[in-house]
């Protein structure tokens, strides 16, 4: 705990000292708690270094005869690319084919959640998420696909407000066969509506 009070407030001290280099002043009323604000919102959007996979996976790793393709779709998550440190958001669709092995319901979102929560590329986001439920449940195959907007082409470079970028990652059986790839993709189709 101490070093992540000690953490923060060396953080909170870089941000006063960079909004100086700006040419503001970080003690005016506007800016006197931006710095440790900064720094408590930086520690939650990059708690993924700070967790491990156990954590995340909590033993819910289920043996299970079920060997139909299990997917959720329309994940919320954030990020900040690598690159700018500028947020990407947007929605990743996470299926497996299990061999005998389920995961958690509850535990997809948290592994994307786990992944996204650091300094991050979109496609390494992508393929992490699909090595680890590899890795996991040794399944007969992973498809992730992930929708985002990236602040760093909205706001700078290019300014274009309307560019998503889409990626995909599949292992095994989707990779190799083109019915199970068409039938990720035809489920990614028929979005859930509220």
């Amino acid at each position: 705990m101490a070093a992540e009070v000690g953490r923060a407030g060396e953080v909170a001290g870089l941000v006063a000292r960079w909004l100086e280099m700006l040419g503001e002043d970080p003690a005016r009323p506007g800016l006197a708690r931006t710095p440790a604000r900064v720094a408590e919102a930086l520690d939650a959007l990059t708690r993924g270094y700070r967790q491990s996979l156990d954590e995340v996976i909590r033993g819910a790793v289920f043996a299970e005869p079920y060997d139909q393709m299990i997917a959720v779709k329309d994940i919320d998550f954030y990020s900040l690319c690598e690159h700018h440190l500028m947020p990407f958001f947007g929605k990743a669709h996470v299926a497996y084919i299990p061999s005998g092995r389920i995961l958690g319901l509850s535990k997809i979102p948290r592994l994307v959640e786990f992944f996204s929560r650091r300094l991050q590329l979109q496609e390494r986001l992508t393929t992490s998420i699909a090595d680890c439920l590899q890795e996991t449940l040794r399944p007969r195959g992973v498809g992730v696909v992930i929708e985002a907007f990236h602040l760093c082409v909205a706001m700078r470079g290019v300014e274009k407000q309307n560019a998503y970028m889409t990626t995909s990652a599949v292992l095994g059986d989707f990779r190799d066969d083109r019915a199970t790839r068409a039938e990720f993709l035809a489920l990614l189709d028929r979005r859930h509506r509220r």
